[in-house]
């Protein structure tokens, strides 16, 4: 059921079940953070493996520190500068975050999201929300309600509506439990703004893993259910492959066969409105009739890192 009955996802969430929640990234599927009983609904809701560690979201830093054991000098730095906003930090953890939301790792993920409606029930609530994306496990993030409620309705409570999520990337993921800041997700906060706010660069290590430390560094992820294929040129994949019916996800000008059906991320090349198209026209594009889906890589700077990260992600391998 989707709504905007903010009373009722509270009580609901009271209650230990689960609720679809906007954010200003993707929509997340909310649990009691520190009840395992309720975060196990997460993982059994979206087939997720418990090796997959969870974020936990808050209103404020107010009670940032009942959850973690210490925070750096920089890490409160990133905090006052991006939050709320799609920035995770990954922090010590205290004896209050049950293991399970942090796959056994001694690193909690924490957040403050940004979307009013969200940030309203976070204040509501006595707990932090454990909230990954509120799909299946590794299949593209949803970015509207429905989205959510057309692969997991029955499975979830109620699906709060708060409209499109504005950035539709997730969240960018620093690991602060260091000297110093390394980046193990790009994301909706790019490097250079982490860098301005640092004054200095950060490290980045994305790289993927089967057992990861930090949630979205899976091999496989944010994938459709067609092949994807990431292409350097389409009208040459396109003789390769004359007898498919090809689905083409594109950005900026460009040309394209005539064959081929095409959705364009932004057709002015705007990185911002690319991201925020980006799952939106993947699962489109995944619903339509064609064989596959091509996709080029967008400019690999700004938000076009994160875009490439997530189809990299999603090729198929």
């Amino acid at each position: 059921m989707i709504g905007k009955d903010l009373s009722l996802a509270i009580r609901l969430l009271n209650a230990g079940e689960l609720v679809a929640i906007p954010t200003e990234t993707v929509y997340g599927l909310a649990a009691n953070g520190l009840d395992p009983l309720s975060v196990s609904k997460i993982f059994a809701a979206k087939n997720r493996p418990y090796f997959d560690p969870l974020i936990l979201h808050l209103d404020s830093t107010v009670h940032l520190l009942e959850l973690v054991d210490e925070m750096p000098h920089y890490a409160e730095r990133l905090a006052e500068h991006f939050w709320p906003g799609p920035l995770t930090m990954l922090l010590p953890k205290s004896q209050l975050v049950p293991d399970l939301v942090t796959a056994g790792s001694p690193l909690v993920a924490v957040r403050v999201p940004n979307h009013p409606l969200t940030l309203e029930l976070l204040k509501a609530l006595s707990f932090p929300l454990a909230a990954p994306s509120a799909n299946p496990f590794g299949y593209i993030s949803p970015t509207r309600a429905e989205h959510v409620e057309a692969q997991l309705g029955d499975k979830i409570s109620y699906i709060l509506d708060g409209g499109p999520s504005e950035i539709g990337l997730e969240s960018t993921i620093v690991d602060c439990s260091g000297d110093e800041p390394v980046v193990k997700r790009l994301g909706g906060i790019t490097i250079d703004a982490l860098s301005n706010c640092l004054g200095f660069e950060p490290k980045v290590d994305i790289q993927s893993h089967s057992n990861p430390s930090s949630p979205g560094l899976l091999d496989q992820h944010y994938a459709p259910r067609k092949p994807l294929y990431l292409v350097e040129d389409i009208e040459a994949f396109c003789q390769a492959h004359s007898g498919k019916s090809i689905l083409y996800l594109s950005f900026g000008a460009n040309t394209c066969p005539e064959s081929v059906y095409e959705m364009n991320l932004s057709p002015k090349g705007d990185l911002i409105e690319a991201a925020s198209h980006l799952f939106h026209y993947m699962r489109a594009l995944d619903s339509h009739s064609g064989d596959c889906i091509v996709a080029k890589r967008l400019p690999d700077n700004g938000l076009g890192k994160a875009i490439n990260d997530r189809l990299y992600r999603a090729a198929h391998k």
